[in-house]
């Protein structure tokens, strides 16, 4: 995948991922992962963002396998801002397919 179409579209990854569900940073790695290449550096700096924009909140869950494990939780601006990012991804995919539809009616 193109490096700026995933970096433009990371931020909607990560909230689509807490939109179902609380998920610690391990997590949403492993589940970002299944479909596109992400370093764990780069996520956890968009969740340091995400989090100082009050998209979500962190809590500790103690794990029997090693240290607590940080959670994220979407907050109400979290859905709020989530749903919008949505709504013009998808705006936007129709946009660019109807582009490329053009093109090939030539």
């Amino acid at each position: 995948m193109n490096a700026q179409f995933k970096k433009g579209v990371l931020e909607l990854c990560v909230l689509s991922q807490l939109s179902q569900g609380d998920k610690y940073g391990y997590q949403l790695t492993e589940a970002i992962s299944k479909q596109m290449s992400v370093a764990a550096g780069t996520l956890y700096l968009l969740l340091r963002r995400l989090n100082e924009e009050n998209y979500f909140e962190t809590y500790l869950v103690e794990s029997p396998e090693g240290p607590a494990r940080k959670y994220y939780k979407l907050t109400p601006i979290g859905h709020q801002h989530y749903k919008k990012l949505k709504t013009g991804w998808i705006e936007f995919v129709e946009q660019v397919n109807q582009l490329m539809k053009e093109d090939h009616d030539e």
